[in-house]
């Protein structure tokens, strides 16, 4: 894995993480009874965009650094992927 290849796999694992944790923990404004007018009353309450982030950051860091480890490692190859195909 080349530098190009390690910044393009954490970003595409960042958005990933990123969108499995938007929805989580989650309030409407309707559940929370303060529709702010000219928002549907699905809208997140407090979306809370800045913990979401440092928290996607995190996670990914560390699903990033294990998938760095395999590739490096040659724990998986291509070969081997290839041998599973066949």
């Amino acid at each position: 894995m080349n530098l190009t290849g390690g910044i393009v796999l954490y970003a595409v694992l960042w958005f990933l993480v990123l969108f499995v944790l938007l929805p989580i923990g989650q309030k409407s404004q309707a559940d929370v009874g303060e529709v702010t007018p000219g928002t549907p009353a699905g809208a997140p309450h407090e979306p809370k965009l800045k913990k979401k982030m440092l928290w996607a950051t995190l996670i990914t860091a560390v699903i990033w650094g294990v998938i760095a480890y395999v590739i490096l490692a040659g724990v998986i190859t291509r070969a081997d992927i290839e041998a599973w195909t066949s």
